[in-house]
């Protein structure tokens, strides 16, 4: 990639002839995520899921976050660990480690570290290590919630609370959790995990209400629920922990309909039900950057106890309808016939060139969380704590999203 920029202010040829059309570029300041960059240093000030924690076992996995490579595993205790992967003696991988009780032993000379990166045995050496307290693996720390390992990976003094949500907390004996990294939130498949595209992309789509209109709706066919092809009016407002948009529907059938989404900083999502089902929303996402080209999808929703989601899908991972067929079957052809959120977004490049949009009134969505990321990187740069970071302060924080149906005059006088 190429260095550090802020997006130039460059104009398209007033002809809007192609030719001698200057280089289009994007606003690095918000999409790098590598160690040292604004908008990675800001993202590191968060904790961020990187594994389904049924996933995690003492088989050590590749893991790519905010541009770095790192080593997952579980040592027989059951503990959670994520190391970078170059051994501290000579540097092999220790994706080839063996893992037990006390943590992970390198293939090559058989050193060892647990969880926290401490170096518990040298076997080669004397005595297995007179000095292996002085030798650190570089480590982060992790803890596991609602089914997803999460992860920090910022500075080990400003380390926040691990946040707590609302829709997640005290469930009734009906409910449980269930925990997924699946793309199908932006049309693919389950099997797919790393989407190739700027994660940014994918998470500024979360304050377009338009394009459900259109992408979703009209376009092609009902892909959702057929009252999303009414064009809404929307309002947004700013929150606690982000920003959040009221898309306001009068439908076909004389209902009236709030819907609500935030975007909760610095990347989660919570979409109302896209079947309508009045209430409170009971998913969130979240959109992690594996690097500056490529991100993850991670989920968690609450489904029926008595359910089994690996083989009857949930309702909130929802199948769009009237495609011709699952979305990892179909050809390149039948995508351009049937194009969902995948092919708009990924259709943008690894990283969409900000210098060319034609940003329109609809976009104010868009508009108010650049400017608000924005305002976050600076605080970090100047030392202080960005929006939605909290220490000492378990209370589950309010998520706010879901499908509001307006109460009819009739019912209201009763």
């Amino acid at each position: 990639m190429e260095p550090y920029m802020k997006v130039a202010n460059i104009k398209s040829h007033p002809e809007g002839n192609a030719y001698g059309r200057p280089t289009q570029t994007y606003d690095s300041e918000l999409v790098f995520v590598g160690p040292g960059t604004p908008g990675g240093e800001y993202l590191r000030r968060y904790w961020h899921p990187v594994a389904v924690s049924k996933n995690v076992t003492t088989r050590p996995q590749e893991v790519r976050i905010l541009g770095e490579d790192l080593i997952l595993f579980r040592d027989g205790r059951g503990r959670p660990g994520l190391l970078l992967p170059r051994c501290a003696h000579r540097g092999t991988s220790l994706f080839y480690g063996k893992v037990d009780d006390e943590g992970i032993r390198c293939c090559y000379h058989g050193w060892q570290f647990d969880v926290q990166g401490r170096c518990i045995d040298q076997p080669c050496e004397p005595e297995r290590g007179l000095h292996r307290d002085k030798v650190r693996q570089p480590w982060y720390p992790v803890e596991e919630r609602y089914g997803l390992v999460f992860a920090y990976m910022g500075p080990p003094d400003k380390t926040p609370d691990l946040p707590r949500w609302d829709i997640f907390e005290d469930l009734p004996a009906e409910v449980k959790l269930f925990a997924t990294d699946s793309s199908f939130s932006v049309g693919g498949d389950d099997s797919v995990k790393i989407l190739p595209w700027n994660w940014l992309q994918d998470w500024e789509n979360t304050l377009d209400p338009f394009h459900v209109q259109v992408l979703h709706s009209t376009f092609t066919a009902t892909q959702f629920a057929k009252e999303m092809a009414v064009m809404p009016k929307v309002s947004y407002e700013m929150t606690e922990h982000g920003i959040r948009y009221t898309a306001y529907r009068q439908l076909p059938d004389g209902r009236e309909l709030d819907r609500r989404s935030p975007a909760i900083f610095p990347n989660i999502i919570s979409t109302p039900d896209v079947h309508l089902q009045a209430g409170l929303s009971t998913t969130m996402g979240w959109v992690v950057p594996v690097d500056d080209t490529h991100h993850r999808r991670f989920h968690v929703m609450r489904v029926p106890a008595d359910s089994d989601p690996s083989v009857t899908r949930p309702r909130q991972m929802y199948t769009e309808q009237n495609r011709p067929k699952r979305w990892i079957d179909m050809t390149e052809e039948e995508r351009q016939q049937w194009p969902s959120d995948w092919e708009a977004q990924c259709g943008q490049g690894p990283i969409t060139l900000h210098s060319e949009e034609h940003l329109g009134t609809t976009d104010q969505g868009i508009a108010m969380l650049r400017r608000l990321m924005r305002k976050q990187i600076r605080l970090v740069q100047e030392g202080k704590d960005p929006i939605g970071v909290s220490f000492g302060d378990e209370s589950p924080r309010v998520v706010g999203s879901g499908n509001f149906f307006r109460a009819a005059e009739s019912e209201v006088e009763k």
